[in-house]
């Protein structure tokens, strides 16, 4: 099936009230990240049921959806490639991973980067160097540095927190918002995990964190313990 195909079928679901709201929601405006996204109006459960649906599609169907100006698109062909990483081996995962790297440029929101990374990424380097993860901490990407970030929840649902401490250590000081709040929710989920091992890391940086990332990481501590932190300013 075509790329147009495909968007054909993903039109049927458009919801007039979503394609009026979503382009505020993931600030499409001049001179914000998401600037000139378009949108169908579709939510992602429906997007999900159409990459479902296609799932041994080509990479060539997949880029041409990653071409395209709506934004729902470029999300259906990223589930398309989350839904054949779950059920290949490891010759077809390392092209899945090579193939979803090739394409950062057009991963290029959070949604995009959140509703993937891990699942790709993270995935595939469970039980490899996680050196790549470095390098897309230092490109001049945004959407490739939150990449880096969020694919380590594939590692910390193993209680494996090495790479999240380092990559924040790493882009502590980042001047973006979404950096910032992405490495917040990690820390906050391997918190989670290991209360101890995040509380050390606070001790040691909760007074030059920006303060969008420490609201994000302590989001589940007890209010007390949340004043504590907050009280650092």
């Amino acid at each position: 099936m075509t790329a147009k195909e495909i968007q054909q079928e993903l039109e049927m679901y458009i919801d007039p009230v979503k394609k009026e709201y979503l382009p505020k929601f993931f600030k499409t405006g001049k001179g914000q990240y998401g600037e000139g996204d378009k949108f169908l109006g579709i939510v992602v459960p429906n997007v999900r049921l159409v990459a479902k649906k296609h799932r041994e599609e080509s990479f060539e169907t997949v880029k041409e959806l990653m071409r395209s100006e709506y934004h729902e698109c470029r999300l259906c062909g990223l589930l398309i490639l989350v839904e054949r990483f779950k059920k290949n081996d490891e010759k077809d995962r390392k092209e899945i991973y090579e193939f979803y790297l090739s394409q950062t440029e057009r991963i290029n929101n959070w949604d995009l980067v959140d509703l993937s990374a891990s699942y790709i990424v993270g995935e595939y380097l469970k039980d490899k160097s996680r050196e790549p993860l470095y390098r897309l901490a230092e490109s001049e990407l945004l959407w490739e540095q939150r990449i880096a970030v969020v694919s380590t929840y594939a590692f910390i649902k193993n209680s494996d927190f090495t790479d999240i401490y380092a990559l924040a250590e790493k882009l502590l000081i980042h001047e973006h918002d979404l950096m910032r709040k992405a490495i917040g929710w990690m820390l906050r989920e391997a918190g989670k995990r290991n209360k101890d091992l995040l509380v050390t890391f606070l001790e040691k940086y909760c007074l030059v964190m920006p303060r969008t990332m420490l609201r994000y990481a302590i989001e589940k501590f007890p209010e007390e313990e949340r004043k504590y932190y907050m009280r650092k300013e």
